[in-house]
């Protein structure tokens, strides 16, 4: 295979270029077999092969430097770095990464995980570069996708203005996770067509280049924007300093090879369009993109996942849930940035299509524009991953809640979520929600109080959000339904001298912590949170009355979470109460499967046992 011959970086370049084509398929096809074992991003990894191939023959790795937006596309380059073996552990614990890591090879220069970052970043690596005097090529590689996401535009604005050679390629597939949407998805759309540009471009340059007359082919590339001014209207990128090359077939290695030398020529910031297949060369990813966007393992022959799933999410409930209201709530809206599928809004948007709003990848803006749309009268919904709200922090301080704009946050994957790691874990929601003014949380123990509090929160008046984890929902303690009151939480079961005040997903686990207790002689309590901000201090009250030992649990990190308000709030009374918090330590989690990280970070059953136990000692 000549795929076992590429040991390190720059080893394709000793590959015969008559045989590229072959390694291309060699790539596809170990990276299917790979992925259908472990799961993975296969579809924008297929994709994106001979635009690996192209940059590594093009350029000297290490010394120059590949910034991947998101970075889930990055395997065909983790392969050409010498990471083959790598693959057996793809995103389990202690293994290789699903995205650029700087720690794991000097090949990645960036780590990435969210969207529209890239350009930025390889701006700021090529002033670095100039200030230091060094001679190397920086190439930032972002998906159409990403360019819905603001902060390209600002990078864009800036790196209009450099002297010095910058490359950025665009990824164009007409694809982020869904189908791609809005003004700029139909700006690409019309230069991907402009058939009578191309034909024209590709011959004329194609026949200056075989003859070798290279002064001409400079005039033509600086007299370029007039002529495309006339046959493609508003060309952006040229009209905002950036210089245009492209588009060009992301599956033509020589022909990508080419326009990367004519990048590499320019003393300024420069954009490559590369038009590529998200899937290309594995039919059921061709066919259903989307759905091999973040592949679970699955059958090579058939596609289909290995382990059907054969019991509802949270996602379906919330699914389920929200079309309901567009029946009952003629002004609730829903809101996503781009992801219908994942935020499980796909059934609303095909039941109330006027409704329902993809702005994109654009946190920032869905919920700038949640806030216009609630003032105006309507009830949004903005459903979004804990990981991603981050990114929209200020609007929600600012244009939500400053406002008290009744504004709904379905936030989804919150807590550990798993193989994509540190980028992509929900565990700092409830902290940095609850340090906002007018906000307030709640947290469902099981898809019945998902429901229950939906439908609380369509009724509030204020911004209130729901944050439900990844996975499975939690179908026990259904005869524990109380109605859903503001700010009060719910007593599950009353027994003995420890107290479990657990958050959402942690009541589950609280319930098998008893268990385990009870084996041990010691009866214990368990109290549903429901509300993070606002707690309930009565019930905090009611059972210091009897308990020796309060233990909170939550799925997020310590600092500023449901524990430190429990404190802060024990502190301001006079109690002989022991109180122990079990979260997340003030860290980033790297990736691999949720029950080992529950274990590693010490919020699983048998690690609250041991420190329940410790923390009786003397109490008894």
């Amino acid at each position: 295979m000549i795929l076992e011959t590429i040991e390190k970086e720059n080893d394709i370049k000793k590959v015969e270029p008559e045989r590229l084509d072959a390694l291309a398929e060699e790539i596809r096809e170990f990276l299917i077999n790979k992925i259908s074992v472990t799961g993975g991003h296969l579809g924008s990894n297929l994709g994106t092969v001979e635009l690996t191939m192209a940059l590594h023959l093009s350029l000297e790795l290490p010394k120059d430097k590949i910034v991947w937006d998101v970075g889930h596309q990055s395997y065909t380059h983790k392969l050409l770095t010498g990471r083959r073996a790598g693959f057996e552990s793809l995103r389990k614990y202690g293994g290789m990464s699903g995205f650029p890591k700087r720690k794991e090879s000097e090949c990645d220069c960036f780590d990435t995980g969210h969207s529209s970052t890239s350009v930025s970043a390889g701006l700021g690596l090529v002033k670095a570069r100039d200030l230091k005097g060094e001679d190397r090529t920086i190439v930032s590689v972002i998906g159409d996708g990403s360019l819905t996401g603001g902060m390209v535009y600002e990078a864009l604005n800036n790196a209009a203005r450099i002297k010095s050679n910058f490359i950025i390629v665009l990824n164009d597939n007409n694809m982020s996770i869904s189908e791609n949407v809005g003004g700029i998805s139909k700006y690409l759309n019309n230069i991907r067509t402009a058939d009578k540009y191309l034909g024209i471009k590709e011959g004329v340059y194609n026949s200056l280049m075989d003859r070798k007359l290279d002064p001409i082919v400079e005039r033509i590339r600086r007299a370029k924007s007039s002529v495309k001014q006339l046959v493609i209207p508003g060309m952006l990128f040229e009209d905002m300093g950036v210089t245009y090359l492209g588009p060009v077939d992301g599956h033509n290695i020589n022909a990508m090879l080419k326009v990367f030398k004519e990048a590499k020529r320019c003393k300024s910031a420069v954009l490559v369009h590369v038009i590529t297949q998200k899937g290309k060369g594995y039919a059921p990813a061709e066919r259903h993109p989307a759905r091999f966007h973040g592949a679970e393992p699955f059958d090579v022959e058939t596609g289909l996942p290995l382990k059907p799933k054969t019991k509802s999410n949270y996602t379906d409930v919330f699914s389920t849930v929200m079309c309901k209201l567009g029946d009952r709530v003629p002004n609730i809206a829903a809101v996503t940035a781009a992801m219908p599928d994942g935020t499980g809004l796909k059934r609303f948007k095909n039941m109330y299509p006027d409704r329902f709003f993809d702005v994109g990848i654009a946190e920032e803006h869905a919920v700038t524009f949640a806030a216009g749309l609630a003032a105006g009268g309507m009830k949004p919904v903005v459903a979004i991953y804990s990981s991603f709200l981050q990114r929209a922090y200020d609007q929600i301080l600012h244009d939500v809640c400053i406002q008290n704009l009744p504004v709904i946050f379905a936030i989804d994957r919150a807590g550990l979520v798993g193989s994509d790691g540190e980028t992509h874990q929900g565990i700092f929601d409830l902290s940095y929600l609850s340090s906002i003014p007018n906000m307030h949380i709640m947290a469902p123990k099981n898809k019945w109080e998902l429901s229950d509090m939906m439908k609380f929160a369509v009724c509030f008046d204020g911004p209130i959000a729901l944050r439900y984890p990844r996975g499975e929902a939690y179908d026990g303690l259904r005869e524990f339904r109380e109605p859903v009151v503001f700010g009060k939480a719910e007593w599950l079961l009353r027994d003995g001298q420890i107290v479990l005040i657990a958050v959402g997903s942690m009541v589950k686990t609280a319930l098998s912590v008893r268990s385990a207790l009870a084996k041990r002689g010691y009866g214990c309590s368990i109290i549903n949170a429901r509300f993070v901000k606002p707690i309930d201090t009565d019930i905090i009250d009611e059972a210091l009355e009897n308990h020796k030992l309060l233990v909170t649990l939550e799925e997020n990190v310590a600092s500023g979470g449901f524990g430190e308000k429990v404190r802060a709030y024990l502190g301001s009374r006079e109690s002989s109460a022991r109180l122990l918090t079990i979260s997340i330590p003030d860290e980033y989690v790297e990736h691999g499967n949720v029950d080992i990280l529950r274990h590693e970070v010490g919020i699983d059953a048998e690690t609250i046992e041991k420190r329940i136990l410790d923390g009786m000692e003397g109490l008894d």
